[in-house]
């Protein structure tokens, strides 16, 4: 984490890309299990987090409030989905093509954060020449 208020968006980002990367094994050890009696799948909550952190005030500008983001208390913490009933006789919870979809659209957004980072970066370069 880079402590300078020009890069509070890519700390944020950063942390994003960490719970995205920390969903993408989640998903995977879910698919890994798909057929092991009694497992409950798990998943990664950080978006809520986030939001909650985002309209702690709302009279603030964006701006404001990501750099009044404290990120030692947002980040990507795993959870097992036990709310998501099983209607297997065996237990398990694990719809292998949701979470099939649930990987392929996890994906797509840590490439999306990460093109995000590395653009922020490229912008700090080009005002530096």
């Amino acid at each position: 984490m880079i402590n300078s208020d020009i890069y509070d968006y890519v700390n944020v980002l950063d942390q994003a890309a960490d719970a995205a990367w920390l969903r993408n094994e989640a998903i995977s050890n879910n698919i890994a299990n798909a057929d092991t009696p009694g497992y409950k799948r798990q998943d990664v909550s950080f978006e809520e987090e986030l939001k909650h952190a985002l309209k702690a005030n709302k009279y603030e500008s964006l701006d404001q409030k990501v750099g009044d983001i404290n990120l030692k208390h947002i980040e990507g913490r795993v959870y097992t989905d036990s709310a998501n009933y099983s209607y297997r006789l065996d237990g398990n919870n694990v719809d292998i093509d949701n979470e099939n979809v649930e990987l392929a659209s996890n994906q797509i957004k840590y490439n999306a954060m990460i093109q995000s980072i590395s653009g922020k970066f490229t912008d700090l370069q080009r005002v530096m020449k």
